[in-house]
C-alpha cells in the first residue's frame, strides 16, 4: 500500500491551517500577557492565576469537541449527515450547561477561586479585578469551539482561522487603548486586557453563527436542529465522550497544578512559568494541530471500513510526527530569546524564564510525537479508554507526587521541579508506540 499525493494535500491542508488558527487563538492570551509584562508584574501574575482556571475550562471543551470529531468524523466518511446534527445539539446543551456552572462558581468565590494559585493577596485582588469581566466570555466560547469542533468534523477548518486572525486583532486594539490609557481612554490595567478579550469573544461568536447560517453548505445546521435530542445517539455520544471529559479535566488541572506549585515556591517563578507557558503553548500548536488532523483522518477512514488503509496511515503519520517534534523543539528554543526581550520582568525572573524555556524545547520533540499518537490516532479510533488510563498513571500516579516532593520535601530549585512536570511527555512515548503498532485501538463507533 502506498500514500498518494491526495493524503498528503488533505493532511497538510487541514493541518497548516488548523496550527495557524491555534497560533492565532493563542495569541490573544499572548498578547494580554506581553502587554500587561510591560504594564506590570503583579497585573501579569494576577492574569496568569485566572487563566488556569480559563485553562482547565478549555481542556473540558476541547474533550467535548474532540469526542464530537471522532463520531463525526466517522458518520462523515459514511456520508451519513443526520447523526453528525443531533450529536453536534447534544453537546452544545452540555457545553452550555458547564458555562454556566462555571460563571455561577467565580462569581460567588471569585477570591477562594484564585487563593488556589497564590496566596499573594496584591496578586490575587488584581485577578479578581480580571476575572469580574472575563467570566462572561465562557458562554460564547462554548458555543464557539463546540461549533467550530462541528466543521472540524466536516474538514471545514479554514473559518476557524479566519476568526482567529480578527479575534486576535480585535483584542490587541483594544488592549492597546485601554491596558495604558492610551488616546484619552482611562488607564485600565487588568480591567482592560478583560473588556478586549470579552469584546474579540462576543464578535467571534456572532461572525462564526452567520457564517453557519449563510454559507456553510455540508451539513445545513438551523437553530432546530440544536433543539432535538435523541437518547441512543447522546448514549454512545457520553459512553466516548465521559472518560476523556474525565481525563481532559485532569490534565487541566495538572497544568494549574504546575502554577500551585511553582507560585508556593518563589515570587519570580509564577511570572516565569507564565511567560514559558505561554511561548511554550504557541509553538505546542504544531503538535496540536498534527493530533486534530489525525484525528479526522483516521475518523474518517475507519468510517470507509477500510482497516487496513487505517493502520497505515497511523503508521505514515507517526514519521511525520517525529519530524514535526524535532522542528518544533528547535523553534522554540530560537525564538525564546528574541521573544523575552519584549517582557519587562526583572533579571532573575527573566533568566528563570529562559532556563524553563529551554528545558521545555526537549520536551516539545516528546510532545509532538506521543500526544498526536495517543489523542489523534489512538483516541482518534475510538479507543479512548487506553488514553485515561495512561494519563492518570503518568500524571497523577507518577509526575504530581514526584513534583511534590521535589518541591515541598526536597526543596528543589523552580527548574528541576518543571523538568519533573513535564517527564511525561517524554516517557509517554514508549506506550504510545506500543499501543498503535500492536494494541487492538480501532473501534467502529457508527450504527
Amino acid at each position: 500500500m502506498r500514500v498518494n499525493q491526495t493524503f498528503y494535500k488533505q493532511f497538510f491542508s487541514l493541518y497548516i491551517v488548523l496550527v495557524l488558527q491555534n497560533v492565532a487563538t493563542l495569541s490573544v492570551n499572548l498578547a494580554d500577557n506581553m502587554m500587561l509584562g510591560g504594564y506590570s508584574e503583579v497585573a501579569l501574575s494576577g492574569v496568569a492565576a485566572v487563566n488556569q482556571i480559563q485553562f482547565v475550562y478549555q481542556q473540558i471543551l476541547m474533550a467535548l469537541g474532540d469526542g464530537l470529531v471522532i463520531f463525526c468524523s466517522q458518520y462523515w466518511g459514511k456520508k451519513q449527515t443526520e447523526p453528525m446534527k443531533k450529536i453536534a445539539a447534544t453537546v452544545m446543551w452540555t457545553g452550555i450547561g458547564i458555562a454556566v456552572l462555571l460563571f455561577a462558581a467565580v462569581s460567588l468565590f471569585p477570591h477562594h477561586a484564585l487563593r488556589i494559585f497564590t496566596n499573594d493577596e496584591p496578586i490575587i485582588g488584581q485577578g479578581v479585578e480580571y476575572l469580574r469581566i472575563i467570566r462572561f466570555t465562557y458562554l460564547f466560547f462554548a458555543v464557539t469551539q463546540i461549533l467550530l469542533a462541528v466543521l472540524r468534523s466536516v474538514e471545514v477548518v479554514k473559518i476557524a482561522f479566519a476568526l482567529s486572525i480578527m479575534t486576535f486583532f480585535i483584542n490587541c486594539g483594544i488592549n492597546w487603548v485601554l491596558i495604558y490609557g492610551r488616546y484619552g481612554a482611562p488607564e485600565l490595567g487588568v480591567t482592560g486586557a478583560a473588556i478586549g478579550t470579552l469584546t474579540a469573544r462576543i464578535v467571534e461568536c456572532a461572525v462564526l453563527i452567520i457564517y453557519i447560517a449563510k454559507k456553510e453548505v455540508h451539513l445545513k445546521l438551523k437553530i432546530q436542529n440544536f433543539l432535538q435530542f435523541d437518547r441512543l445517539l447522546s448514549k454512545d455520544y457520553f459512553k466516548l465522550v465521559t472518560p476523556m471529559i474525565f481525563v481532559q479535566t485532569l490534565w487541566g488541572l495538572n497544568t494549574a497544578l504546575q502554577t500551585v506549585i511553582l507560585g508556593h515556591m518563589t515570587a519570580a517563578a509564577i511570572a516565569a512559568n507564565s511567560v514559558a507557558s505561554t511561548v511554550f503553548l504557541m509553538v505546542k500548536s504544531m503538535a496540536v494541530g498534527a493530533s486534530s488532523t489525525a484525528s479526522v483522518i483516521i475518523g474518517k477512514t475507519i468510517g470507509t471500513g477500510d482497516i487496513d488503509r487505517v493502520k497505515y496511515y497511523s503508521r505514515v503519520m507517526q514519521r511525520m510526527f517525529l519530524v514535526i517534534g524535532i522542528i518544533a523543539g528547535i523553534v522554540l528554543f530560537i525564538i525564546r530569546i528574541p521573544i523575552l526581550s519584549l517582557y519587562d520582568l526583572t533579571p532573575e525572573t527573566k533568566a528563570m524564564a529562559n532556563t524553563f524555556l529551554i528545558i521545555l524545547s526537549i520536551v516539545m520533540v516528546g510532545m509532538s510525537y506521543q500526544m498526536p499518537t495517543n489523542n489523534g490516532i489512538i483516541r482518534g479510533g475510538g479507543n479512548a479508554m487506553f488514553v485515561v488510563k495512561m494519563d492518570l498513571i503518568s500524571i497523577w500516579g507518577i509526575v504530581l507526587p514526584l513534583s511534590f516532593i521535589m518541591a515541598f520535601v526536597v526543596k528543589a530549585s523552580p527548574e528541576v521541579v518543571v523538568c519533573c512536570l513535564n517527564a511525561d511527555q517524554i516517557f509517554k512515548c514508549v506506550p504510545a508506540y506500543l499501543e498503535s503498532h500492536y494494541g487492538n485501538w480501532i473501534r467502529k463507533l457508527t450504527r
